[in-house]
Formats: structure tokens, C-alpha cells, sequence
């Protein structure tokens, strides 16, 4: 049986991965920093590697005898200290591509994220072709387009990487997007940033796992490839269903975009100034998830990969509302 080793596993995509490879007869490393992390890991059918992504000894030891490895772990943010986020997305990215060629791993699929070609704009059915924001003022989306660059330039004669990039990751075993909406909502403070009718494209857990399967067996190095549930939705109504799963009422309340920006630029920048604890309550990156539209182009999936969309919404939700 093929084994594979996955960063990340403790996670929301990276843990619904070891799910799916363990189900289908691989054997499953799983790098895991903690003891929390190695008991998750274990239950989703995974040997736990300890270390984390400055432990170069542990990521070759996971490494080790792998055919494939998946880069599922990164710093998911919308704010935070700069050298955080290159410490984890293109230090770390690049220790494992080069704990992973020095092990012999033959194939390292990055999972990867529509937020790498985004600098604020609108994006309308994008495609690969899209530039990497290097430059973007976000640093998840900066960071993330550096680590894009460091998995794709790290190839060899005999090791292929490549990225496959979700948009809007949803799914049961959300840890993060869904329960944190939820939480505003029900604190009354959840509103649709200048209307939120706005499309955008999304990508079930499902999905991304099939994608990145889809990517080891079949994927070219150097592969850049979307995956997204299909045709795109309005984000206002799509959260308001997501909500609703959870028993949940979505919100009336809407706050104009203009107001939205400037509350942005003020709070940001006392948040970098001051000793304030936490995180402002709405960040440039999250007002461009509210009021941006974002749609892709999964065509190149398609075409390259067979990529076609194995849960449909329809179905992710009913997931949601059974728990």
C-alpha cells in the first residue's frame, strides 16, 4: 500500500485528508506538534510524527519512505505579526519541501488558496493565469503566494509539487470560518457588509480532498490548479444557509461598505500602535471576503486533472443540519 505524509493533519482539510487516504488503504504519517494534535490524528487513522514545521529531523522522519506528501498545514488568519505568518507559510513551506526531497519523496502537493492573487480586488472567474500577490498588504495572502513560489521552484528530476487552490473551504468538522460566523451572529454582531449579494465561488472539504487526490495520482509538476463545488452563489445567501444548519436566524443588518472601510483602516492601525490584546474586530482581509467578489475558473481541474465535484451543496448542507 502507498503511504503518504501530511502536515496539518490535525486540522480542518488536513484532517478530513487522513480520513480519506486511511479509508482507501494508505498508510498515513501525520507530523503533529503537540499531544492534543497526535491524539487527533491517531482517531482519523494516522501515525503521529511529533514536531512541528522548525523540526527538520521530525518532517524527514514523516517523510521517510513516503510516495506522496500533502503540505496541509499553515497560519490561517486574517491578522496577526508579519514575521508570524513567513514563519509558518514560507519557513515552514520551505523546510518541508526540502525535508521531503532529501527523504525521496517522489510527489508534495501544497494545498494552496484563491487568497494568493488577491490584493483587495474583485476577481471574476479567474484562472490559474491570475498573478501571485506578492505585494498584497494582507499577509495570508502575501505569505501564502511566497509559499506557492518556494513548493513550485523546489521541484527536482524525480520530485514533483504542485498546488491545488480552494476558495472558501466549508464542511462538517469546521473548526474555524463557520463557527466563528455563528458566534457573531448569535452575539448580534454578524452584519452584510454593503449588502452581500455579491457571487462568490466556494469549495467543499470533500471536494478539496478529491483535488488534492486527484493531484498526486494524476498532476503534472508544476501543476497550479482551482477547485471549487461549481457554478458560484451569492454570499449572503449561502452564509444565511450555513447558519441555518446550526439553528441559527442569519441577520437583517447591513453596514455600507464606505463606513466598513474606514472602521477598517482605524482599528488596524491601532491595533499595530497600541498594546491591544486580540485581534481588531474586522480586518482588511476579512472586509474583502464580505464585500469582494470572488469567483474562479475550475476548468483547468477539469480538463488536466477529471476533476468534477463529488458533494454537492445540496448534500454538505443536509451534512451540516444532521450534525
Amino acid at each position: 500500500m502507498p503511504t503518504a505524509f501530511v502536515t496539518g493533519g490535525s486540522g480542518f482539510v488536513g484532517g478530513r485528508l487522513v480520513e480519506r487516504l486511511a479509508e482507501t488503504g494508505w498508510t498515513v504519517r501525520a507530523l503533529a506538534r503537540s499531544d492534543d494534535a497526535a491524539a487527533t490524528v491517531t482517531a482519523r487513522g494516522a501515525e503521529p510524527v511529533r514536531g512541528d514545521l522548525e523540526d527538520r529531523a521530525a518532517l524527514e522522519a514523516g517523510a521517510a519512505g513516503a510516495d506522496v506528501a500533502f503540505h496541509a498545514a499553515a497560519k490561517v488568519d486574517d491578522w496577526g505579526p508579519w514575521t508570524e505568518f513567513r514563519r509558518v507559510n514560507v519557513d515552514g513551506t520551505r523546510r518541508v519541501v526540502e525535508a521531503c526531497r532529501a527523504a525521496g519523496v517522489r510527489r508534495l502537493v501544497h494545498v494552496g488558496t484563491e487568497a494568493a492573487i488577491l490584493r483587495g480586488q474583485a476577481v471574476r472567474d479567474a484562472d490559474e493565469s491570475a498573478p501571485l500577490a506578492f505585494d498584497s498588504p494582507a499577509p495570508y495572502a502575501a505569505t501564502k503566494a511566497l509559499a506557492e513560489r518556494v513548493v513550485l521552484q523546489g521541484a527536482r528530476p524525480g520530485f514533483a509539487t504542485m498546488v491545488v487552490r480552494p476558495r472558501f473551504v466549508w464542511g462538517r468538522g469546521d473548526t474555524t470560518l463557520l463557527p466563528r460566523m455563528v458566534a457573531l451572529a448569535r452575539e448580534g454582531r454578524l452584519r452584510w457588509i454593503g449588502g452581500g449579494w455579491q457571487l462568490t465561488s466556494t469549495t467543499h472539504v470533500d471536494n478539496t480532498v478529491h483535488g488534492l487526490l486527484l493531484a498526486a495520482e494524476r498532476g503534472a509538476s508544476g501543476g497550479v490548479w482551482f477547485v471549487t463545488d461549481g457554478a458560484p452563489v451569492v454570499l449572503r445567501e449561502f452564509v444565511a444557509e450555513l447558519l441555518r444548519t446550526q439553528g441559527v436566524d442569519p441577520p437583517d443588518g447591513e453596514l455600507p461598505a464606505p463606513v466598513a472601510r474606514v472602521a477598517v483602516a482605524v482599528a488596524e492601525a491601532a491595533y499595530r500602535r497600541l498594546p491591544l490584546r486580540g485581534e481588531p474586530p474586522l480586518t482588511r482581509f476579512g472586509l474583502w471576503f464580505a464585500t469582494r467578489e470572488c469567483t474562479l475558473s475550475d476548468r483547468r481541474a477539469r480538463r488536466e486533472l477529471g476533476y468534477a465535484p463529488v458533494t454537492t451543496r445540496a448534500r454538505g448542507l443536509a451534512e451540516l443540519r444532521a450534525g
